[in-house]
């Protein structure tokens, strides 16, 4: 290996690390060296590299296959074609000695360190162009959440390899103009915060939808963090006034909204999975997942988070519903405001005024007028004509090449700040 890493520990990772660990692991262990002093929990765990990532293809002959990909791609049919080769031969490759070794033994020493032998463990991709201020690869990559044993992580690692050619992820780096030998995959093991018996969200260092610098605006849920960044569930929201969180004798939350919170993510060992959502009791829906003080503490993070990145972000969060505390699992630079700058607004007049058929929360400053084409999952895409407007219960990162067709995207859940509103 000479002096190539395959496996780094977080601590040891700078956001100058982006090259080897991509955008999520290097933001980890810049959070965790510099924002640890002010506070700021972050969980702790180890990257595998891009170098390990390069080790993985060129031990597999898979790097040639990658290349044509590009060339074999006109079309989404096209794209869904090359997709399902590349992953098929990612899925019967094989992780070397060497790495798998190092892989088991890292996690090991997690195990060892919080003294218990089956460590429940995140295992997250970090595309290696991930997080750019020009181009978010959030969502474009699978993370596998609540693994446990030695040999589960490194089955988790492969899979996270082969999602770098789901077919999301090929459309969003064919529309972006990535090569898809520019692009290799960083992956996290971190360990899992027990929001799964808590709660967990999303928090931004601006209004998300009109870019007001001046607040702090964060949505909660029960349990895991996965159903919020998806969309699948109507998340509480709270509004905390930056200026006003200096002065430690104010209370500088300018609105709590109830969310519905109508499913949850918890962990499970059932039928070989990990995680699994349910629906919420009735108590759980009546009542705020946050109080006060954690909402002042959650905002006070996100400003000090924001100063240090000298930019607005977007942070996830998590509750441990064991111990009470809270923790920050990821933090990347904000980048649906800071795309609209130099943005023309356009200003309509209302000449006539139809029934109202439906309300809910708007996302997006554009009024728009097409068909509507309900579509009950992403898989009936090929039947979504360009200009429609889409209507669906809710959406997640496999509707991205439905959605890009779109004029606009109507859904019955998902909040504001959710993966799917962002895109």
């Amino acid at each position: 290996m000479g002096d190539v890493r395959w496996i780094v520990p977080l601590e040891e990772l700078s956001i100058d690390d982006v090259p080897i660990a991509g955008g999520k692991n290097a933001s980890l262990g810049e959070m965790i060296r510099h924002l640890t002093a002010a506070g700021i929990r972050v969980p702790g765990g180890f990257a595998v590299t891009s170098a390990a990532y390069w080790e993985f293809v060129d031990g597999n002959g898979l790097r040639e296959l990658i290349m044509d990909a590009g060339n074999d791609i006109s079309s989404q049919a096209g794209a869904r074609s090359v997709g399902a080769a590349l992953r098929s031969a990612f899925d019967a490759a094989v992780v070397g000695d060497q790495l798998g070794a190092g892989l088991r033994a890292a996690y090991q020493q997690m195990c060892d360190e919080a003294g218990d032998p089956q460590l429940p463990v995140a295992v997250r991709s970090s595309a290696t162009a991930e997080d750019l201020p020009e181009a978010s690869f959030a969502g474009q990559q699978e993370s596998y959440l609540n693994v446990t044993g030695a040999e589960a992580v490194v089955d988790a690692y492969q899979r996270c390899l082969t999602s770098l050619f789901g077919d999301r992820a090929i459309a969003y780096r064919e529309e972006n103009g990535f090569d898809h030998l520019d692009v290799a995959l960083s992956v996290g093991v971190q360990q899992m915060v027990r929001s799964d018996i808590g709660g967990a969200g999303v928090m931004f260092t601006l209004d998300p939808e009109s870019g007001f610098p001046d607040l702090v605006v964060i949505d909660a849920a029960w349990g895991l963090g996965e159903a919020v960044v998806k969309g699948e569930v109507d998340c509480d929201r709270y509004c905390v006034s930056k200026p006003l969180l200096a002065d430690v004798g104010l209370v500088p939350i300018l609105s709590r909204s109830l969310g519905r919170k109508q499913v949850k993510v918890v962990n499970t060992a059932v039928d070989g999975q990990s995680t699994v959502t349910v629906d919420t009791d009735e108590a759980e829906r009546d009542v705020l997942v946050l109080d006060d003080g954690e909402i002042l503490q959650l905002a006070r993070w996100a400003v000090a988070i924001e100063a240090h990145y000298e930019r607005p972000m977007d942070i996830e969060w998590a509750k441990d519903g064991g111990t009470g505390d809270l923790f920050v699992v990821q933090a990347r630079p904000e980048t649906v405001q800071a795309r609209r700058s130099g943005e023309t607004i356009t200003h309509f007049t209302i000449t006539r005024k139809g029934p109202t058929l439906v309300e809910g929360l708007a996302v997006g400053n554009i009024v728009a007028i097409g068909p509507v084409c309900r579509l009950h999952s992403a898989d009936e895409g090929d039947r979504f004509p360009p200009g429609a407007v889409l209507v669906a219960d809710t959406t997640d990162p496999d509707w991205v090449p439905v959605i890009r067709k779109a004029v606009a995207v109507v859904t019955d859940r998902g909040g504001g700040t959710s993966h799917a509103a962002i895109v």
